[in-house]
């Protein structure tokens, strides 16, 4: 491809310490982001920000490492403790698997969060991006972290393309991009710059770092291969938004709930039984033995 012929290594350069300076001069102070935060905390940073706004999640994380500031705290707390402090984040079966997370941390790490990324791929609930990333921002790896923010930057800035769909090679693309110092910093740069720069709908280039080594700029701005206006599945009405209404329901009592307070939070009664099969069926609630309903113990 054209574009990516003409890209020398002398480009790379210019491209990874404008993003690295850019970075240390405007990154959002992040509460996960400040000195001395463990690897524990990354850990639940970024399985919290999964599909999740930061500005949602850092209050909620605030709580939880002054609540249960090591993996050995967390596993012994109570899952419906744990469901209740998750609040609306939004999909609750992470919090159950940062439990089993936690408790495999514990029983056979020590208690201390393993640093490679073999290790983290074999805890419940991490997979291949939430490991890159533990190794990488906790214990400063310079190992390859793509999200959807780091793949648009990648694909404008080196490809030449408006965006692209994850393929199997991304990993070694992004892996050789890396500078040899700073390697970290240049990660967190990449998905800082894409969430708040090199955006889908609305890039500001006129505010970007690597403007001026942008080949998707030098190409004239080409047109999305993919298709990123298409409307996003609404939730209002589905079974998911039911299940979010049960679920704070059940969090905030604090007995079990009769099937009549149930009934009340929904008009569509075989909807509504549906998402409350389900949150049982996902440990996420259970029914006591006099019918009620509560969240797991």
């Amino acid at each position: 491809m054209p574009i990516i012929l003409a890209l020398t290594v002398s480009t790379e350069h210019e491209i990874q310490r404008p993003i690295i300076d850019w970075y240390r001069a405007n990154a959002r102070p992040l509460p996960w982001r400040a000195p001395g935060t463990t690897p524990w905390g990354v850990l639940l940073s970024e399985v919290m920000s999964h599909q999740t706004q930061v500005e949602r999640v850092a209050p909620i994380w605030q709580d939880w490492v002054r609540r249960w500031p090591t993996p050995q705290a967390f596993a012994q707390e109570r899952i419906d403790e744990i469901l209740r402090a998750w609040g609306s984040l939004g999909y609750p079966r992470r919090a159950l698997r940062l439990h089993e997370c936690s408790r495999a941390i514990v029983e056979q790490h020590g208690g201390e969060v393993p640093a490679g990324v073999d290790a983290l791929l074999a805890l419940p609930g991490i997979g291949d991006y939430t490991a890159r990333a533990v190794a990488c921002f906790a214990f400063g790896q310079n190992v390859a972290v793509v999200d959807t923010n780091v793949r648009r930057v990648y694909a404008r800035a080196i490809l030449g393309r408006a965006n692209m769909k994850p393929r199997k090679a991304e990993l070694a693309d992004v892996a050789g991009f890396l500078p040899a110092t700073d390697g970290p910093t240049f990660s967190v740069g990449l998905m800082e710059l894409g969430a708040l720069i090199c955006t889908s709908r609305a890039p500001q280039c006129h505010a970007c770092p690597i403007a001026a080594h942008c080949a998707w700029l030098a190409a004239g701005r080409p047109a999305p291969l993919i298709d990123e206006t298409l409307p996003r599945q609404t939730f209002q009405r589905t079974d998911r938004q039911v299940r979010g209404k049960i679920m704070k329901l059940l969090r905030e009592s604090p007995e079990p709930v009769p099937q009549a307070d149930i009934d009340v939070v929904w008009p569509d009664g075989a909807q509504r039984a549906r998402a409350l099969f389900s949150l049982i069926e996902d440990g996420l609630a259970e029914q006591t033995p006099d019918g009620r309903f509560r969240l797991p113990r």
